[in-house]
């Protein structure tokens, strides 16, 4: 099956493409949850991708695996003495991969990626929350 946004071509029963991460079937209602380790892949292969759409399970599992990773950066720094140097290099390493994950979650939700911008103002974050928490849109929408 060729992916229609970057052309490559996959397995017939894959569900997401193996280069871009995006759906092959338009339907993001039969995807299905995306599983851990697939949407660590995905938030690592995608880095700095902001097109496309990301499911509110691969969403939610990268954030997971973000507040590991930095947990486990934190204990590893207070063991080492290092204070919070190796933290902040990981904090910072972690920031591209947010946003971009964030805006292709906003696009599943068929919203645009600068409602990202809304954190700026008071109470911003709330919205942004019930934006993240809403359901996929069921068909392909203008993101994909």
């Amino acid at each position: 099956m060729k992916c229609a946004a970057c052309g490559n071509e996959n397995p017939e029963e894959a569900k997401f493409c193996g280069v871009c991460g995006d759906s092959l079937n338009g339907y993001a209602a039969q995807v299905g949850m995306v599983s851990f380790p697939d949407a660590v892949k995905l938030g690592f292969r995608r880095y700095f991708q902001f097109r496309g759409r990301s499911t509110r399970a691969e969403y939610w599992w990268w954030i997971l695996f973000q507040a590991i990773a930095l947990s486990s950066v934190l204990v590893i720094d207070g063991l080492l003495g290092f204070g919070t140097v190796l933290y902040m290099i990981a904090l910072l390493g972690f920031i591209m991969p947010n946003c971009a994950v964030l805006a292709r979650r906003l696009h599943d939700t068929n919203k645009t990626g600068w409602w990202t911008l809304i954190m700026a103002v008071p109470f911003g974050g709330l919205v942004l929350l019930i934006f993240i928490l809403q359901p996929s849109d069921k068909f392909t929408n203008r993101y994909g």
